[in-house]
């Protein structure tokens, strides 16, 4: 059974290495990940600032998400399950708590700047695509969905 309770500083290590696994889930190259690197690390200060939940079965930490604030917007910065633990649901329970943390702090549109591989989950969650977000990767266009939900 999972239990979703908040992150604690000094689990910011874990969920580091929930993110890298789940990141090379989707085979990217690994040069990419050492260029995201940075970008894919949760620090103690990030989890003081940030609302970070975590998903722990039978003690373990396996997942986790977290919600940051960004002007009147709330996003779903990240949202990630270790690889072994994909395809049981747990992303889609840390995504419905995810809704109602929203709703708690009277939020009526969670906004996701989703990975390309993660689109399908999301619309299955109840997201839908409003714009994207282009960058480049070692040279290579990289589109990224932008997604919202609202009315949840």
């Amino acid at each position: 059974m999972l239990i979703i309770e908040p992150a604690t500083p000094a689990q910011a290590g874990v969920l580091t290495t929930i993110t890298l696994a789940a990141k090379r889930q989707w085979n990217y190259p690994e040069a990419w990940i050492q260029l995201w690197l940075s970008a894919l690390t949760i620090s103690s200060q990030y989890i003081l600032e940030n609302e970070v939940w975590v998903g722990v079965e039978n003690e373990k930490l396996i997942a986790y998400y977290s919600l940051e604030q960004q002007g009147e917007y709330l996003w779903l910065d990240n949202l990630w399950v270790l690889p072994e633990f994909m395809g049981q649901g747990i992303g889609r329970q840390l995504f419905q708590h995810a809704l109602e943390r929203s709703r708690v702090r009277a939020v009526s549109i969670l906004k996701i700047e989703a990975d390309p591989h993660a689109q399908a989950f999301y619309e299955k969650m109840g997201a839908s695509k409003i714009s994207e977000h282009q960058t480049q990767v070692d040279g290579q266009l990289r589109i990224l969905p932008v997604m919202e939900i609202h009315d949840f």
